[in-house]
């Protein structure tokens, strides 16, 4: 594995979005989950818009590229608004464990029959324990 590196990195991601949820819990409850949920894209939208600018223009590129590959613009929102109404009820801990297995279960269906342009990686034993450890953990933590 020569990328090694990339390992903290995701970690690091990681521990951000159990940040972000702990965050937008208090925020929704305060100012509704619609809006906590907007709060959180514009601020992100500001800090890509303001990077973007000094990089090299791309949009045609990007828009040129099959419709279909956009629609993951769909998914960031629809994850913040889960994240904004689930964490006050279930806690930051049930909240992203539910999360982290539904993302690791979609993943692990993507990869065994390489959806959406992925390489194919075959789904063995230790996945699928890897992904029943997680749905242990799921029911223990509730």
């Amino acid at each position: 594995m020569t990328q090694l590196w990339i390992i903290p990195v995701v970690v690091l991601a990681g521990m951000g979005l159990s940040v972000e949820a702990g965050l937008l819990g208090p925020l929704g409850a305060e100012v509704g989950h619609g809006w906590a949920t907007l709060g959180i894209f514009a601020i992100g939208s500001l800090l890509l818009t303001f990077g973007l600018i000094f990089g090299r223009p791309r949009l045609g590129l990007m828009f040129s590229k099959p419709r279909w590959l956009l629609t993951g613009g769909i998914l960031g929102p629809v994850y913040v608004a889960a994240l904004t109404i689930a964490t006050p009820h279930i806690g930051v801990g049930l909240t992203m464990v539910g999360i982290l297995f539904g993302q690791v279960g979609a993943s692990l269906i993507i990869d065994h029959w390489g959806l959406l342009g992925s390489a194919k990686r075959q789904v063995d034993r230790y996945r699928i324990g890897a992904l029943v450890a997680i749905l242990a953990a799921l029911w223990l933590i509730h």
